[in-house]
């Protein structure tokens, strides 16, 4: 039988085949992972792109054993939006992470609304748009 195992000291090598799992999974997102004691790896596009990657949002999690939702601002990531998550061991204790750029961040929705309102002022002026005529139950 074969096992696969992750430990607070698995390097690159260890975690490649898993995170390359999971960045297919997510339709080739980028995809980084890193465990406590040892830098990790990040994958992009499909291809390995650096076997000694770490970054302050990976070290984090590690750090304060927690799911991360943020921008980073600072390295290879920087502004982009990341949720990063820990691996832990079966006592609860984190011994790596693994980070994903979160496409649902890309979209603030309070900024959204404020374009949309700026979009309809243009078009609209002052008037109700669209106006009662227009709208799609007038039309059934």
């Amino acid at each position: 039988m074969h096992r696969y195992t992750i430990a607070r000291d698995s390097s690159a090598d260890d975690l490649e085949s898993v995170l390359m799992t999971i960045h297919t999974i997510v339709s080739n997102l980028p995809i980084t992972g890193r465990s406590a004691e040892k830098p990790g790896i990040r994958i992009e596009d499909g291809k390995v792109i650096d076997r000694s990657y770490t970054g302050p949002i990976l070290e984090d999690a590690i750090a304060g054993n927690r799911l991360i939702k943020t921008r980073p601002q600072e390295g290879i990531y920087k502004g982009i939006p990341v949720v990063v998550a820990p691996i832990r061991d079966s006592e609860g204790a984190a011994i790596g992470a693994i980070g994903v750029v979160d496409i649902t961040g890309i979209f603030d929705l309070a900024t959204l609304m404020e374009h949309q309102s700026f979009i309809l002022r243009q078009v609209c002026g002052t008037d109700p748009c669209p106006l009662d005529s227009e709208q799609s139950i007038a039309k059934r």
